[in-house]
């Protein structure tokens, strides 16, 4: 690998961070990144869930000192997550991720069309809907199934869990990113253990990429938390559709 790709590495890590830290979605830079340097598969995954768990760890402590943080789903939904991505990794090589794509490309586009339909949704919270059995539904939804389809593929995983919190609890766009990125964190180092008991990450050129996501995933959150659940809902829709056009592009080469 020369310097011109490992340059390249480093800055698609920085603006994945970035991505991951607003709404989720940095695979969408970092992996093709991976790929275009010519690592392999298996490899790719891995040492991009490292980078991608330093960047998104770091994002989840700057929204949680200013955004107030409903432990009573996020640690739950945490623990679940640990498990249930590494039940998920663990079972990728047995399931087709050809089969899976049109069911999350099908899912990308409802959400992008109930956003942009719903222009109020996200935007302020709503307490009311933070009862016992949503609390316990949130904590199911993501901790257990979007966790685990993180493990298995994991495009539009942070997209979802927003999605999933502002849904069922009511969150706004910033809560909602809050929480995702504990859960999501979470399912990074749940996915990441079993990659490195394998063998798969590549660690010097993780570790380098995860500095650049940390810095990244430090401005996204601070811009996120500054220009509020507008600015979110927009990049949002952003990368609902160039995951879409991207997974579609993915189909059409296979």
């Amino acid at each position: 690998m020369d310097i011109a790709e490992i340059v390249l590495l480093l800055v698609a890590a920085a603006g994945a961070g970035w991505i991951d830290a607003v709404v989720g979605g940095g695979g969408l830079l970092q992996l093709p990144a991976l790929f275009l340097a010519g690592v392999p598969s298996v490899q790719a995954l891995a040492t991009n869930k490292l980078a991608s768990v330093f960047g998104t760890a770091s994002a989840a402590v700057t929204y949680a000192v200013t955004t107030k943080i409903d432990k009573r789903v996020a640690i739950p939904a945490g623990l679940a997550a640990l498990a249930s991505a590494g039940l998920g990794a663990s079972a990728a090589a047995a399931i087709s991720r050809d089969a899976l794509i049109p069911l999350v490309m099908a899912a990308l586009v409802a959400v992008a069309l109930f956003v942009t339909f719903r222009p109020a949704f996200g935007t302020h919270p709503a307490p009311h809907l933070g009862t016992r059995a949503r609390t316990l539904a949130a904590v199911g939804v993501t901790g257990v199934g979007i966790a685990f389809y993180d493990g298995i593929l994991g495009p539009g995983t942070g997209t979802f869990l927003i999605i999933a919190f502002t849904t069922i609890l009511g969150m706004d766009f910033v809560g909602g990113s809050a929480h995702s990125k504990i859960i999501n964190s979470c399912t990074n180092l749940g996915a990441l253990l079993v990659f490195a008991y394998q063998g798969h990450v590549l660690w010097p050129l993780g570790l380098g990429m995860a500095v650049c996501n940390i810095a990244g995933a430090q401005l996204g959150a601070r811009m996120a938390l500054r220009k509020g659940a507008k600015f979110v809902r927009i990049v949002l829709l952003c990368v609902v559709i160039a995951m879409v056009v991207k997974l579609g592009i993915d189909q059409a080469n296979a």
